[in-house]
């Protein structure tokens, strides 16, 4: 992931952005607000309707990133608890801590 400062925000991106090697000004809104221009969202990998991380740090500098997209899948949360330190627990061993547990023994 390369990182380009450009007016105290960090662009992470996959790519190279050359054209932005100065500066390039923004300008604040009278809501506050700032439009990025093409060549940054094009940066980004950004599309209309994608959302944009931003996250501030020291010094007044923030740095942006194209957000995750949530899939909302449930095969997401396969592998989830997966700890390849520990050791397959076989039905068995389940059904008897449960017996155990529902027995008072734990």
């Amino acid at each position: 992931m390369e990182q380009v400062a450009c007016l105290g925000v960090f662009l992470e991106s996959k790519g190279r952005l050359p054209y932005l090697a100065g500066m390039t000004t923004l300008t604040i809104t009278a809501k506050g607000q700032v439009t990025l221009k093409k060549e940054l969202l094009r940066h980004l990998g950004a599309a209309p309707g994608q959302k944009i991380e931003v996250e501030t740090l020291p010094g007044g500098a923030v740095v942006l990133r194209l957000a995750r997209q949530k899939t909302g899948k449930i095969s997401d949360v396969f592998g989830m608890f997966h700890d390849p330190a520990r050791k397959p627990v076989s039905i068995e061993e389940m059904n008897e801590t449960i017996a155990e547990s529902w027995a008072g023994k734990r």
